[in-house]
């Protein structure tokens, strides 16, 4: 079992950043892809991003590509998203995950609790 914890979340204005950060515990998270996704308010949860176990392979979903960046610290068993350029329909509560990667598709397999993230125009 891998127990991951998200921090970071808050509200924004338009055009701003914040930082999400993942911590882990339970397992190291060094043989993982580690991912995220988001739900907002009436949707589906959905895909943001996800990065390989090494850190050199990295997927975004196209609504954030280009504004977000994914990253991990092994050593210290977490990962993070950077969110820059926030846009009001990025406002939803991010979940920090652990699963498998594999022909590119990220499946989840470990969730945390979420963060709520509230960008406002």
């Amino acid at each position: 079992q891998v127990q991951l914890v998200e921090s970071g979340g808050g509200l924004v204005q338009a055009g701003g950043s914040l930082r999400l950060s993942c911590a882990a515990s339970g397992r190291t998270i060094n043989n993982y892809p580690m991912g995220w996704f988001r739900q907002a308010p009436g949707k589906e949860r959905e895909f943001v991003a996800a990065i390989s176990w090494s850190g050199h392979i990295i997927y975004y979903a196209d609504s954030v590509k280009g504004r977000f960046t994914i990253s991990r610290d092994n050593a210290n068993n977490t990962i993070a998203l950077q969110m820059n350029s926030l846009k009001p329909e990025d406002t939803a509560v991010y979940y920090c995950n652990a699963g498998r990667l594999v022909l590119a598709a990220y499946t989840p397999d470990f969730w945390g609790q979420g963060t709520h993230v509230t960008v406002s125009s």
